[in-house]
């Protein structure tokens, strides 16, 4: 049996593809079953003794005639018969009623007893729109037979939500067959809802006391919501599915059509950055607008994570000129390659460059003039540059400070500086390698106030982003596709999050209104575990946490703490209108003594002398206390 089904399953597959492809084949059912209703309607009249009618070839040709004329007209053939409802019946139903008129019509024309025309017609056109009907709603029946047939092997599904795109995707799903989802119902917290029905599908209320009762007993193995925002409305409900072993995807909103006319529609499997459990971040487009607009903006770092987003972004924007400043040569050329397909009329110019050549920068400021400026170039890894601390200097430092000063002589509108949380009570050579270009920038900000000069100066700090390069996300990832183990450093280590477009809006917002001088601040929300972020994207994955992959803890690295630091303990934080974003209230220095100090750090730096540069940081930054690390016999 299971052979046969499987066979005329086939068959009907190849008959539903030439349909697609000849819609003709249609038409001529139509026509066929509707002269099937009106042979069938002459054979009850004679039944009847009714003998008034002659005419019965005539008859039947100017029927088939009018159906063929108004079948083109109402294009009833056109649509998919599998796919047919009530709607859609309007075109052919329509069409054998008009049909039916100019028969009803040529009949009295041909001195036809008004009684026995009316009651012919009437007949011909009960058959025919009951054939039609049966023709479609057996297609139907059948085609969702052979589909139902694969229900063994397609995920018993659950949509959340009951709104259109939650509908829409029950829908597509359930008739189609490339998708191997059969959806059992929706899932919603409205109340009133429950116990009914949206397409014959139910509707179970999410109460939060029984669901994994219900879950369990009708075998639900995948959860689909229809967009993000509501997989951050229900962290809690996806946090028991995940831990049931239920997958749970998200899906885009339906894309259009593409070369081969197919409607492309893909979910995915939710990721880690979509359980933060944060609101979209919103930002003021009119102010960013207003500060990108027909500008020049110069991004350096314009190919790494951070910069590479705000590229994306500004982009939108339409800024005059976008000037994608790196030294990475085969990451700068991908960047080109996607800018150039997705921003067509967007016009930027790509320059491999170092921030550390003064001739470079001046080149590109003698060139290209920009007026705003994006500092995102750095050296971010925090083991490697415990290991490479002069290069964290002349990259970190000296890197912003030429920067910095080319863009004041070249009278810039506002240069904006992308720092971190490990610059607060840095344990490492890379924060604090961080924390002194924040202290340049903001002592060259408050110069330029004393020599009333309005260029703006902002710097923004903000902690890990889920995805950069060489991030825990992506790492773990590939430790996970490996068998594992993972690998954390400590069972009590946590971190801040935030996506890369999130951090990229504020960076943006904080530019559109910065105080020069100002180092802003960004909410990262609650800190995570790293143990548990581990945990969890085991799950996601459908794996068994220390049984299916492992969990090994192997020390904390150099240079690294347990718990991150958004602010100085002797900082206090000032509010801005934007509920994200605040301003640190910082120690203040003066230029000179600052300018001293660096120019000290980086001629150590230049001649690779590693003691003296890091006594020198550390006399500089007095809260730069080195752990897990060699340099701490340094700690002043």
């Amino acid at each position: 049996m299971n052979k046969i089904q499987k066979y005329l399953r086939y068959i009907f597959k190849i008959l539903m593809s030439i349909s697609l492809i000849n819609r003709w084949i249609v038409f001529i059912l139509d026509v066929l079953f509707c002269l099937l209703g009106f042979a069938t309607a002459v054979l009850i009249t004679d039944l009847n003794g009714h003998n008034e009618i002659t005419n019965y070839p005539l008859f039947g040709v100017i029927f088939i005639l009018c159906n063929l004329s108004w079948f083109v007209v109402f294009k009833s053939y056109r649509g998919l018969i599998r796919h047919s409802n009530l709607i859609e019946m309007w075109r052919p139903i329509v069409s054998i009623f008009f049909s039916c008129v100019i028969l009803f019509t040529v009949g009295l024309l041909f001195n036809s007893e008004l009684k026995f025309i009316f009651l012919f017609v009437e007949r011909v056109f009960l058959i025919s729109v009951f054939a039609l009907l049966f023709m479609r709603f057996f297609v139907v029946l059948i085609y969702n037979h052979t589909i139902n047939y694969t229900i063994s092997v397609r995920n018993k599904s659950l949509i959340y939500g009951i709104d259109t795109h939650s509908i829409a995707i029950a829908q597509w799903l359930n008739t189609s067959s490339s998708l191997q989802h059969q959806v059992q119902g929706f899932i919603s917290r409205n109340k009133d809802a429950h116990n009914t029905r949206i397409h014959g599908l139910p509707i179970h209320h999410l109460n939060g006391e029984n669901i994994d009762w219900f879950l369990r007993k009708n075998e639900v193995n995948t959860v689909i919501f229809p967009d993000y925002a509501s997989v951050r409305d229900e962290q809690n409900f996806i946090s028991m599915c995940i831990d049931m072993g239920i997958s749970i995807l998200v899906t885009p909103p339906f894309e259009n059509l593409d070369d081969s006319k197919k409607v492309r529609f893909q979910m995915k499997a939710i990721q880690f950055e979509d359980l933060l459990g944060r609101e979209e971040i919103q930002i003021d487009l009119e102010a960013i607008t207003k500060l990108t607009d027909n500008k020049t903006i110069l991004i350096t770092g314009a190919a790494g994570s951070i910069g590479s987003e705000l590229v994306r972004q500004i982009a939108r924007f339409k800024p005059k000129l976008l000037l994608l400043f790196d030294n990475a040569e085969t990451a700068l050329h991908n960047l080109q390659l996607e800018i150039e397909k997705d921003f067509p009329t967007l016009k930027f110019i790509p320059i491999i460059g170092d921030v550390r050549s003064e001739d470079r920068l001046h080149f590109v400021f003698r060139t290209y003039h920009p007026e705003i400026i994006y500092h995102a170039a750095a050296y971010k890894h925090v083991p490697l540059m415990e290991q490479n601390p002069c290069e964290a200097i002349l990259v970190n430092v000296l890197g912003t400070m030429n920067l910095s000063n080319i863009a004041l002589l070249n009278k810039v509108e506002s240069f904006v500086m992308i720092s971190t949380d490990k610059a607060v009570n840095p344990t490492n050579v890379m924060g604090a390698s961080k924390r002194i270009a924040e202290i340049y920038v903001q002592s060259l900000a408050k110069e330029c106030k004393k020599s009333a000069n309005n260029m703006i100066f902002v710097t923004t700090r903000f902690g890990n982003v889920l995805g950069s390069n060489g991030s825990v996300i992506p790492y773990f990832k590939e430790q996970i596709e490996k068998g594992g183990p993972i690998t954390v450093t400590d069972p009590e280590i946590v971190r801040y999050f935030m996506t890369i477009p999130e951090a990229c809006r504020l960076v943006l917002e904080a530019s559109s209104f910065g105080n020069s001088g100002e180092i802003y601040v960004f909410d990262m929300g609650k800190p995570v575990k790293i143990v548990d972020l581990a945990i969890r994207m085991i799950k996601l994955a459908g794996y068994i946490p220390y049984k299916d992959i492992d969990i090994q803890f192997i020390g904390l690295r150099p240079g690294e703490k347990l718990y991150e630091e958004l602010l100085n303990d002797a900082e206090t934080t000032i509010p801005t209108h934007h509920d994200k974003i605040t301003v640190a209230s910082v120690r203040q220095y003066e230029f000179d003594k600052v300018l001293a100090d660096i120019q000290t750090i980086i001629a150590y730096s230049k001649s690779v002398d590693i003691k003296n540069t890091i006594k020198m940081m550390k006399q500089m930054i007095p809260e730069f206390i080195s752990n897990n690390s060699p340099f701490s016999e340094f700690d002043v």
